[in-house]
């Protein structure tokens, strides 16, 4: 409909496809605890796997069917999801997804995205506030967006404050952490060097050959020989009336 709100975003594919697409997202997200991604593509799996966490917090026969129905590898999947996942998020209201914005991972500069389950072991604002803190000196006093910061990250994880207080001294340990090389975007594009090794017909007229030629063999060498092909019907036709007219 016309100035319509859209209600979803259909990622230029076929319904079919978007679906396809984004249960791929769902399953390698519930798999890995955290995929990188494009942004767009980020925003619409992040809405499928806040509603399968609410499913797996009710724990009915239904929505264990309907975990099913979306996982691609239900067999591993809809146990964790129920199991460990469950637990998690036992007593945490919503949220239960995170998107972070990070440089483009691919050089067409597409606007890329991590999606990542909040208080898991892949919690990359959970290692972000550790970072901060282990750069503040132990006696030094963090302001109030550190502060709130902390509180996020630690307020519904299990033994949050202990877990920090470990990555923050693991940090401090290990300061030269800093100067490790980030790998090059990934590349989308064909390499120049088969755009010039890439085969073009050469233009010619229409009664001569574009490149092929034939290898006639000869006592102790080959020699090449261009051959001519048989000239179509219509240039006979042209060949004789010319001569009539010049006679």
């Amino acid at each position: 409909m016309a100035g319509g709100h859209m209600k979803y975003r259909h990622l230029s594919r076929s319904s079919a496809h978007r679906q396809a697409l984004l249960r791929n997202l769902v399953t390698s997200l519930f798999k890995h605890e955290s995929i990188a991604t494009t942004w767009h593509k980020a925003k619409e799996a992040q809405r499928l796997a806040d509603q399968l966490v609410t499913l797996g917090k009710k724990n009915t026969e239904a929505t264990r069917r309907r975990a099913r129905q979306i996982f691609y590898e239900p067999d591993e999947m809809v146990p964790k999801l129920f199991g460990p996942i469950r637990e998690r998020y036992a007593t945490r209201p919503g949220g239960y997804t995170r998107v972070l914005r990070i440089e483009p991972l691919k050089e067409d500069q597409a606007e890329s995205a991590i999606l990542e389950l909040v208080d898991g072991p892949r919690d990359l604002r959970f290692a972000m506030t550790a970072k901060t803190l282990a750069r503040i000196p132990e006696n030094a006093q963090f302001n109030e967006k550190t502060a709130e910061n902390v509180k996020k990250v630690t307020q519904f994880r299990e033994a949050g404050m202990d877990s920090l207080r470990d990555m923050v001294s693991q940090l401090r340990l290990h300061k030269d952490m800093d100067n490790r090389i980030l790998p090059p975007p990934r590349k989308v594009y064909p390499e120049p060097k088969m755009k010039r090794e890439m085969h073009y017909y050469e233009e010619t007229d229409l009664y001569r050959l574009p490149n092929p030629v034939s290898k006639v063999e000869t006592t102790g060498r080959t020699k090449t020989q261009e051959v001519q092909p048989e000239m179509p019907r219509d240039s006979h036709k042209r060949q004789q009336s010319r001569r009539t007219n010049t006679a």
